[in-house]
């Protein structure tokens, strides 16, 4: 009796845990089918329509390397070309700033550049011009241009040369570009084959958001190749102009400053004599009045001592 009751419950929970993994399996399918639709977005979707099994195992194999950017490092690093990033700055003494300012625009446009900024003002004290200009010049040239600027100044004050390089970092905006892209090309895929809307419109903003991503990739590695085929050199020119205008119209004419000294001394004798004889003559009967006067004085003073005396 034991025994039957035993078998009977064995049974019975055998019947509840078939019965329970059943259903578990058809909701499992029913609610994640919308999951797994989209977590074929990132498998190749190519695997259930090719022909024939090893085929499509090998299509999966080469999607799954042309994803990998590890792989794609590897292959790449090999033969791809540095990307070196060159800041140059040059500050200089130059005799003419406006003449030098026109050489180096000159050159730039020869050595196939252009300006990017220029600015000029004066020191105050001296009056001189100073200033500085921003130029882009191709990598392969940068150095050339800037020897024939430190040969056309007069001195060089400072001069430095820096390089970034960015080569793994393009490497890298590569790789991702190649899988963004991989991953468009399935979401339209996707998109083509979706039947429902709640699907298309899931699948519409992840391209969207996919789509965003390769333009901001695009535009870092637009700006790397800008920024490595045209070095950027910075020129700040100072004018150092030396004046002898003034020393030699007054302190180098010692002989006409002498004879200059001479007559204005021979002047001012005849102008005091001149005076002196206008005022002896002009007051005459004057003087010769107070010198009456003195000598009845003295005369008198003189007779009083003698009697005195």
């Amino acid at each position: 009796m034991m025994k039957k009751i035993l078998y009977f419950l064995f049974v019975l929970w055998a019947i509840i845990f078939l019965t329970g993994c059943s259903n578990h399996s058809k909701e499992s399918k029913s609610s994640g089918s919308t999951a797994i639709e989209k977590q074929n977005i990132s498998r190749d979707f190519s695997v259930s329509n090719t022909e024939g099994g090893k085929q499509n195992e090998s299509k999966t194999d080469v999607s799954e390397r042309e994803d990998d950017p590890v792989l794609l490092n590897e292959t790449e690093n090999i033969n791809i070309e540095r990307k070196i990033i060159y800041n140059a700055h040059l500050r200089i003494q130059v005799k003419d700033y406006d003449q030098t300012l026109d050489e180096i625009t000159k050159n730039v446009h020869e050595f196939g550049g252009y300006v990017v900024e220029s600015m000029m003002s004066k020191n105050p004290e001296t009056n001189s011009p100073n200033g500085e200009i921003t130029v882009r010049i191709p990598q392969e040239k940068f150095r050339d241009f800037i020897s024939l600027v430190e040969k056309g100044s007069s001195k060089v004050v400072d001069s430095s040369i820096t390089g970034q390089d960015v080569t793994e970092e393009y490497i890298d905006l590569e790789s991702r570009l190649k899988s963004k892209q991989t991953v468009e090309s399935r979401l339209i895929s996707f998109m083509e084959q979706a039947e429902k809307t709640e699907d298309l419109l899931a699948i519409s903003k992840d391209l969207a958001k996919v789509q965003e991503e390769i333009e901001t990739i695009k535009g870092r590695m637009n700006y790397l190749e800008n920024k490595a085929d045209l070095a950027t050199v910075t020129i700040s020119i100072e004018e150092n102009k030396v004046e002898v205008k003034n020393l030699g119209d007054s302190q180098l004419k010692t002989w006409e400053k002498t004879k200059e000294q001479f007559k204005k001394s021979i002047n001012f004798l005849i102008s005091a004599f001149s005076s002196l004889f206008i005022f002896l003559i002009g007051y005459l009967p004057i003087l010769v009045l107070l010198g009456i006067i003195a000598f009845i004085i003295i005369f008198i003073i003189r007779k009083r001592k003698k009697r005195e005396g």
